[in-house]
């Protein structure tokens, strides 16, 4: 197997690699979504989806994506602008519509999602930009009746170099539309880059401080009416009756619609839908789920660890080389239920007519958002358009398109365009929880400490099962996104043998968390690599650098450790954890130092004091975003590791708010140092690595702290103290 190359045996996540550098740049055959011909309708020059230059020199970047707040309207828009030969702040942005035929790049198509931006658009997007470039530039040079050699193009002008005269591109636009397409283009070498890799302001970041910026939440539509949900609160409940007259007494109410297992209030304003709602009293048939206790839930999967699962990964004989291995060490890690906790909550706005829908929400997965309108409202796809938006925050949670068939089938209840805003209990109960897992690990260690034999076996629900239905059966019961990180350990682990155990947990529904399989699968393996080390009597970097099997991983485990003054003395109670990966195309080493007060206020709980990250994730766009997602995306992991925890009581979700389903708040944030390793590989995925990596890194500082190891999350109800 490849440095690095995963066994998932499905390509959600495979990384784009970009292609051979040849003389000063990149020579490319165009093969591109969205490439009709270069046309100058409404005034603008548009050779490819992506990119539209207007006859007053606007340049707009129509997104292929969305930004959810990791960054890359403004990366996609420094790779346009660099190939472009113009200013970052010269580029306006616009929303793509729904239509993967001119916006959809592989692997996941118009889907945003798994860390594949930058890695999937790295190069198409300054495709786009050469093209516009070169066409621009060839329109100079045919009327100035020169060769293109002679011409340059600049600051969005080109230059005639022989001359010095210039044309701006908006006096070339149309020219421009009527030339043919280049075949090839040259995209810029990276010794010539004077944005990719330099870091700049967010683009986004000025709308959302002074409110201007619009989310979804926020559309508004003429005469439209808010409406606030109510869902059964048992999983797969029905809706047996309710008395409308309560909610209809308030003022401000205009009526109540009746679903199957949702009642809604529809009114002038959300205070008074809010109060309407209130008000109302439903009795609900709560159906079988009704005595689902999570225990019982953990029960199940316990038990379907216990058998052996589908095979993910074999090699060796991993029985022999346990029976004879000097050391046997085994374990069993328990993972619990999550929930997304989103900033804005589920919406979706609908105006609906007798042959189209329209649609203002922020998704991830705009083909599924107009299909789920489209069935809901009983129209062909064409008949629906959206509106897509910036989104507060997505982890997954906006893969799922239930907020949208059900605000389209309240909107055929009322005579007027309708805003559904879930509130945040709803949003909590309702969710799409990120699976409840159990790990079975054990490992053979030889005379030398070294592993021999290494087995994993892993028990939890799949979501990708739940998305692609009937076709899961061809993948002889393995749940790619589950295993990864598991089955492809960055370790040399001797004879191996990785099995997944499909357990569904009764009513509830199931959703990827920003990136599922290496946010829970790291979890074990850098604990349990942590366990090893211990069980070999061997200090915990040191050990990890004899087991790597990437120069790469190795260099950001040794940088980690030098700038965390890894082995420097600690106060009693402080302790320093590791934890190393490769996922979403890039290797993270991040160590974190803890302390664990034995008495006073804060006994027994876990500070984190400091996270010291070293990133590389190939070739870099913007390194500001970068470091700032190693932070947020650290903060987003640890609320999950100390706090994070969804608990089913009586078929339904125990939490409600972000009082009982805790998030990090500003004061308990630690001190975080980045470093970002200059590379020349192709770029990787940084939105959900931080995220992934955080949670053992923690858990094996705790261990240094207090010798008490820690396999069950979350923190925050973990014994630690006598």
């Amino acid at each position: 197997m490849a440095d690095g190359e995963n066994t998932m045996n499905f390509s959600r996540r495979r990384l784009l690699q970009a292609g051979a550098a040849i003389g000063g740049g990149l020579i490319v055959g165009i093969e591109l979504p969205g490439l009709a011909q270069a046309a100058a309708a409404g005034g603008s020059f548009q050779p490819h989806a992506f990119i539209r230059i207007g006859r007053d020199g606007t340049i707009t970047l129509v997104m292929p994506k969305v930004e959810m707040g990791q960054g890359v309207y403004t990366a996609l828009s420094m790779l346009i602008a660099e190939e472009l030969e113009a200013e970052l702040d010269q580029v306006r942005l616009e929303h793509s519509p729904a239509d993967e035929k001119s916006f959809g790049v592989a692997p996941l198509g118009q889907l945003t999602g798994g860390s594949t931006t930058i890695r999937s658009l790295w190069e198409p997007t300054r495709q786009a930009g050469a093209i516009a470039r070169t066409m621009l530039v060839a329109a100079a040079a045919d009327q100035w009746k020169v060769a293109a050699t002679d011409c340059r193009a600049q600051n969005c002008k080109v230059t005639q170099i022989s001359t010095g005269k210039t044309l701006d591109y908006a006096a070339l636009v149309d020219k421009a539309s009527t030339l043919p397409r280049p075949e090839k283009v040259t995209l810029k070498a990276p010794k010539d880059f004077r944005l990719v890799g330099k870091s700049h302001h967010r683009i986004d970041g000025q709308g959302k401080v002074d409110g201007s910026t619009v989310f979804g939440i926020d559309a508004k539509v003429p005469g439209m009416k808010i409406v606030t949900v109510a869902a059964s609160p048992v999983f797969g409940g029905k809706l047996a009756s309710v008395d409308e007259k309560p909610a209809l007494a308030v003022k401000g109410v205009r009526q109540v619609v009746k679903l199957d297992s949702v009642i809604a209030v529809v009114a002038d304003h959300m205070g008074a839908a809010k109060k309407g709602m209130a008000a109302l009293k439903p009795v609900w048939n709560e159906g079988p789920n009704a005595k689902v206790q999570q225990a019982d839930i953990v029960a199940d999967i316990e038990k379907a660890a216990a058998s052996p699962g589908a095979i993910a990964r074999t090699e060796g004989d991993p029985a022999k080389a346990m029976a004879g291995a000097a050391k046997k060490v085994e374990a069993v890690y328990r993972q619990p239920f999550l929930a997304h906790a989103t900033m804005e909550p589920p919406n979706c706005t609908v105006q609906l007519s007798k042959d189209k829908v329209e649609i203002w929400t922020g998704t991830q997965i705009q083909g599924a958002a107009v299909a789920a309108a489209a069935a809901a409202a009983g129209l062909p796809p064409e008949k629906v358009v959206l509106h897509n938006h910036y989104i507060g925050g997505g982890f997954g949670r906006r893969l799922e398109i239930d907020m949208i068939s059900q605000a389209v089938e309240i909107a055929k209840h009322v005579d007027a365009p309708v805003k559904v805003v879930w509130s945040r209990e709803e949003d909590v109960q309702h969710d799409y929880l990120r699976p409840a897992y159990v790990d079975r690990i054990a490992a053979g260690l030889g005379p030398d400490g070294k592993p021999v034999a290494w087995t994993h076996r892993i028990a939890g629900s799949s979501v990708f099962a739940r998305f692609v239905g009937d076709a899961f059966k061809a993948m002889n019961g393995v749940d790619g996104d589950v295993i990864e990180c598991a089955a492809d350990p960055v370790y040399a682990t001797g004879a191996i043998q990785v099995e997944f155990c499909r357990a569904e947990p009764p009513g509830v529904t199931t959703g990827w968390w920003r990136g599922v399989g290496p946010t829970r699968s790291l979890f074990v393996v850098e604990s349990f690599v942590d366990e090893l080390a211990h069980a070999a009597g061997a200090d915990p970097v040191a050990y990890r650098l004899a087991l790597l099997k990437s120069p790469r991983a190795k260099a950001v485990l040794a940088l980690a450790a030098e700038k965390a003054g890894w082995g420097k003395p600690l106060p009693e109670g402080v302790g320093r954890g590791v934890s190393v990966q490769f996922a979403f195309g890039s290797y993270l080493a991040q160590i974190a130092e803890v302390e664990v007060p034995k008495a006073g206020d804060g006994a027994g709980q876990v500070k984190v004091r400091k996270v010291t990250a070293v990133i590389d994730c190939g070739m870099t766009v913007n390194p500001d975003t970068i470091r700032a997602q190693m932070e947020g995306g650290a903060v987003f992991g640890l609320s999950m590791a100390l706090f994070g925890a969804i608990d089913i009581k009586d078929g339904r979700v125990a939490q409600r708010n972000f009082n009982d389903y805790r998030v990090m708040r500003i004061n308990e944030t630690p001190e975080f140092d980045i470093h970002i390793i200059p590379s020349g590989e192709a770029p990787g995925g940084i939105g959900e690595t931080a995220t992934a990596g955080i949670a053992p890194a923690v858990c094996n500082a705790v261990f240094a702290a207090t010798g008490k190891r820690v396999r069950d999350l979350p923190l925050a109800r973990a014994k630690l103290i006598a």
